[in-house]
């Protein structure tokens, strides 16, 4: 199995702007797209972390759309987003 490097939430810099690009779920937890879909991780959505707990960056503090959730590292490595190219293309 090939990995490909793909930009997500987890990696994201605390205060930038994104947009989510799409959706893939671990083989343990493939319940979490539909999760994430129906709390707006859909694509095209502005999405930004706010906040990162202490020690270890998790977990996150996610505003997405108009609502505001904290997320786990784990979870916020689903939600690919566009590359800052992209996302302003998009915008």
């Amino acid at each position: 199995m090939t990995h490909t490097s793909k930009f997500t939430l987890a990696h994201a810099r605390t205060g930038q702007a994104h947009r989510v690009k799409g959706l893939r779920a671990p083989s343990h937890a493939p319940e979490w797209i539909q999760w994430l879909e129906e709390i707006g991780f859909v694509d095209g959505e502005h999405v930004s972390v706010l906040a990162r707990g202490l020690p270890g960056s998790d977990p996150l503090v996610i505003r997405i759309g108009q609502s505001t959730f904290a997320l786990r590292k784990a979870e916020a490595e689903c939600v690919e987003l566009h590359d800052g190219m992209h996302a302003e293309q998009a915008a």
